[in-house]
């Protein structure tokens, strides 16, 4: 069975690397949330075996750790592992700070260390 992967803030086309990514990848399923109620949403609905958040949701450019924190402090998604999508490493940091797991940057989609960042959540 398929796994399911939420992608929270960011714009259409880097959902669609981020998803292509992915399902070339792994067997997985890469659903789109704008924000942390969409996100929160999906976590109540349905099995997710990923978070993806951008640092800066792109409707708002509101900050994604404010995403992070409102999963985390959430029954339905705080034990979902979740990562922060960043190239800066400061971002990273700060995440993880608040229950992320490493990341990645939209530089590092098409390096293999990133699909290796993803086969601990997504491999089978």
């Amino acid at each position: 069975m398929p796994k399911t992967v939420i992608d929270c803030g960011n714009c259409g086309p880097d959902f669609h690397s981020i998803r292509q990514f992915i399902t070339s990848n792994f067997d997985a399923v890469v659903v789109q949330t704008r924000d942390a109620e969409e996100t929160l949403d999906v976590l109540k609905d349905r099995e997710v075996d990923l978070v993806t958040v951008n640092r800066k949701l792109d409707h708002d450019y509101s900050d994604g750790i404010e995403v992070v924190k409102a999963i985390k402090a959430n029954g339905n998604g705080a034990e979902v592992p979740v990562m922060l999508v960043t190239n800066y490493e400061e971002h990273q940091q700060s995440a993880m700070e608040e229950g992320c797991v490493r990341g990645f940057g939209k530089l590092a989609l098409n390096d293999p260390q990133t699909a290796d960042l993803l086969k601990p959540f997504l491999g089978t």
